[in-house]
């Protein structure tokens, strides 16, 4: 690779929930299609990287894992979070010859310390700084943004610092502003959600985006990212990040995994999402299975008050159980086989979610999630095919890659 040659970084940030990771698998796909070399780097404040395993599943990345690079179980604005980024930097420039990097950060990521990194590098140069911004969020909590800049005022004034200071801190740092999620609320109430956003950074170029749908060719039309336009910015918040520094996941944002080989009982589920979840739940998503759905492995993707989910594969088990299974026995057979090194009573199957909020609230939250579970007397009716009450939307989207 030229050593001169600077690769043009663009990073996609935002709150949790706000389509990242959408607008990511958008970039993946069409670099396939149109032969264009970019890797990527993405991060998850949780262990559970469900994330990193999404875009993983991604064709391009299957036919090359070495483009991308996962960081899990931190923010990557800590100290922690910038260590591991500029290692999977340098091993992506030694092994890749890239035309772009693409970096995804977790919800809770401060852009102030990654806009400090790069502006001390050379072999990479920083073009875009995307913010998403979550158009129904806003208009649920913020009351399409009108509440947006009072709170920060209230919180400035009471010397507090939640995810509202991180909000309006995104959005100040950002180059340009992404409006996702647009086609969920009135259409006569999104030009009032850009107005109250653009005052708070009037100088980022505004775009609405639904489903991720935006040309990977703009990305290199993009200008350097203008440090001199945030220096003022950056010199009256480093310290206040500085006092921030020795807590890799801050705002008060914790998140709890629950991994469990049981399926959730579909109308339990139901009930506690419509009793228990809040907007301090920030997010929830992971791969889970339904007792009334157990052919279909699925993703659970929650943010603020929607869940959506999707289908993204068949379990081996319910393949081996399937009579019209239509692949051949020597397949059955191999299906078998790996199935016997499966630690669990259900074959394969098995629910792994990450749950995302406010400390106060995310415990309890997860515990009522965990109280889903089928119990060991439902785990009997189960066997016996017994048909459990389901009130999930029976046409799920199936995700394609």
């Amino acid at each position: 690779m030229d050593v001169l040659k600077e690769v043009p970084v663009v990073i996609l940030n935002g709150f949790l929930g706000s389509g990242k990771t959408t607008l990511f698998r958008s970039f993946l796909a069409q670099s396939k299609k149109k032969d264009i070399s970019i890797c990527s780097i993405v991060n998850d404040m949780s262990e559970l990287d469900v994330d990193g395993e999404l875009l993983g599943s991604s064709e391009i990345v299957e036919e090359n894992e070495s483009i991308l690079k996962s960081i899990s179980s931190c923010v990557l604005s800590s100290k922690l979070g910038l260590a591991k980024l500029d290692k999977a930097i340098q091993e992506l420039l030694k092994t890749q010859d890239p035309e772009l990097i693409v970096i995804e950060t977790s919800g809770s990521c401060h852009p102030m310390p990654l806009i400090n990194y790069f502006k001390d590098q050379s072999s990479v140069k920083l073009t875009g700084v995307f913010v998403l911004v979550d158009s129904l969020m806003f208009a649920h909590d913020y009351n399409y943004g009108e509440r947006l800049i009072p709170m920060m005022q209230k919180n400035m004034e009471a010397g507090k610092r939640d995810i509202t200071n991180l909000l309006v801190e995104q959005i100040l740092f950002c180059s340009h502003l992404i409006m996702t999620k647009t086609d969920r609320i009135e259409a006569e109430k999104l030009p009032e959600v850009a107005t109250y956003v653009k005052q708070i950074n009037p100088l980022a170029s505004t775009h609405s985006v639904v489903f991720g749908k935006l040309t990977i060719e703009s990305l290199f039309e993009l200008q350097a990212y203008d440090y001199f336009k945030v220096a003022q910015l950056i010199k009256e918040l480093k310290p206040v990040l500085e006092a921030e520094e020795k807590d890799d996941l801050p705002y008060d944002i914790e998140s709890i995994v629950i991994k469990d080989d049981r399926p959730f009982h579909p109308q339990r589920l139901w009930d506690v999402c419509h009793r228990y979840l809040d907007k301090r739940i920030y997010r929830s998503k992971g791969f889970f299975w339904l007792a009334t759905r157990d052919k279909h492995s699925m993703l659970w993707q929650q943010a603020a008050g929607g869940i959506s989910l999707e289908l993204i594969g068949s379990w081996r088990s319910g393949i081996v159980e399937r009579e019209d299974h239509g692949i051949s026995e020597y397949e059955i057979q191999k299906l078998k086989e790996m199935l016997l090194n499966e630690p669990g009573r259900f074959g394969d199957r098995h629910c792994e979610l990450t749950v995302i909020g406010d400390k106060t609230q995310v415990n309890q939250f997860a515990e009522k999630l965990k109280s889903c579970f089928l119990t060991e007397e439902e785990i009997e009716l189960y066997h016996s095919d017994y048909q459990f009450d389901d009130p999930w939307p029976k046409n799920v989207v199936r995700r394609v890659n």
